[in-house]
Parts: structure tokens; C-alpha cells; sequence
């Protein structure tokens, strides 16, 4: 009788993995390369520029605005010194991205991102208040021909440092200045409410354009005031302040 035959098995036959099947090591993360000096400088004075103009704009602002009974005006130059608070964070950012790479807001930089929100927050409601009792006074401006004035200045200005910001957020790959850019075209928007308020008053006498152009700036302080609370929440730098 034969015997069959079979293949030798070996019940604990060691099976070597091929290097096909052996997973690479995971490559760790690579520090981000070291900002352009000149790009830095430059975002540096934009930032400088920006705190020093809003400074201007708002104590002439508020002091014609107080003067000449202006609501809209007033408001404006209330919003620009709420904007310092805002930029003085930004140019601290700056200074610390010359030293390295920034991956995260610091606690100088959310703190002055929470005050710059309840900033906003109390100018929203100042001129809310300020147009109903406007209303119930029937109280009107002497004249609005210094926010005209005011207003043409910042929108030239404002159009300059938004492009400018946007120029070198983009060369560094900085989401912080790109979202400050964005932040600037808002102070734009404001500037053309302030003319569009103080133009049709000058022409027509009727007071209610100057309440509207408050209502106008309290509804962008608002939305100011919410995206900086954002902002100092995020674990990013990046925030769209409302616009793509």
C-alpha cells in the first residue's frame, strides 16, 4: 500500500514581512522657514502708520463730532480709537514674528482682542442711545462739511493700507495680516457710511441722515466687536472679518 505523499508543514513557520509591507516613519512636522526681514519691516511700519492715523482721525473726529453736534462723526472717530487697541496687538504679533515663527496668539494679543470686543460693543450701544435720544430732542447738526473732509482722507488712506497689508500678508503667508487687511477694508466701508451720511446732509438739511449714518457705523462696531471675540477664541491666526 503506498503511503501519501504530502508537503512538510511547519506549524510555526516565522513569515518575513517584504519591504513593500514595512510602513514608513512618519516625517516629523518642519518648522516653518524664517520671515523675509524687509517684509517684516515693512508690515512693522504699516502697523505703525495705522495706530498713528487712527489716533489723529479719532481725536479730530470726536472733537469736531462733539463740536459740531454730529453723531456720525463723533462715532467714527470713537470707532478709530478702538481700532489702536486693535493695532497695537497686531504690531506686538509683528515684533514677535521677528523674533520666530507664530503659530498662536499670545495672551497680550487676546487680551487686547477681548477689550477691543467690549470696546466695540460699548460704541454699539453709546450710538444706539445717542440716535433715539437724538430722535426724542430733535437735536441736528450745525454742519457735517469736517466729516466730508474727514471721510475722503480715510477712504485714500484706508484703501492704501488695505492693499498695502494684503501685499505683504501674502508675500509672508501671514493669516494674522491678511485678516488685519480685511479688518482695514471695514474701516474703508465706514469711511464711505461717513461721507455718504455727511454729503447728503450738507446738500438736503434733513437729520436724518446723520442718524442713519450712525446706525450705519453701530452696525459694523457690532460685527467688529463679535469677529474680535472670535479671533481671541481661535486656536489660528486666520480670521475673515467678515469677507473672504
Amino acid at each position: 500500500m503506498e503511503k501519501d505523499t504530502e508537503t512538510d508543514t511547519f506549524p510555526f513557520e516565522t513569515v518575513v514581512p517584504s519591504d513593500a509591507d514595512t510602513p514608513l516613519p512618519e516625517a516629523a512636522p518642519a518648522d516653518p522657514p524664517p520671515a523675509d526681514p524687509r517684509l517684516l519691516r515693512r508690515a512693522q511700519w504699516l502697523a505703525v502708520i495705522t495706530i498713528a492715523y487712527n489716533v489723529v482721525e479719532g481725536l479730530v473726529s470726536m472733537y469736531f463730532g462733539y463740536a459740531d453736534e454730529t453723531l456720525a462723526l463723533f462715532g467714527f472717530g470713537a470707532d478709530s480709537f478702538v481700532e489702536v487697541i486693535s493695532g497695537l496687538g497686531i504690531l506686538h504679533m509683528i515684533l514677535r514674528m521677528k523674533r520666530a515663527p507664530v503659530m498662536r496668539r499670545d495672551d497680550f494679543e487676546r487680551t487686547a482682542l477681548r477689550v477691543t470686543g467690549v470696546s466695540f460693543y460699548l460704541l454699539t450701544a453709546g450710538l444706539l442711545t445717542g440716535v433715539v435720544l437724538s430722535v426724542v430732542q430733535g437735536a441736528a447738526p450745525e454742519t457735517t462739511i469736517v466729516g466730508v473732509i474727514i471721510s475722503s482722507l480715510s477712504i485714500l488712506t484706508m484703501w492704501a493700507l488695505m492693499r498695502a497689508k494684503l501685499q505683504v500678508g501674502r508675500a509672508l503667508h501671514s493669516d494674522a495680516i491678511i485678516a488685519d487687511a480685511n479688518c482695514t477694508r471695514t474701516c474703508f466701508y465706514l469711511s464711505i457710511i461717513l461721507l455718504a451720511s455727511s454729503g447728503l446732509y450738507e446738500l438736503f438739511g434733513i437729520a436724518w441722515f446723520d442718524l442713519l449714518g450712525s446706525l450705519g457705523i453701530a452696525y459694523f462696531a457690532f460685527t467688529e466687536g463679535r469677529e474680535a471675540f472670535e479671533k481671541a477664541r481661535s486656536e489660528t491666526l486666520a480670521c475673515s472679518c467678515g469677507h473672504d
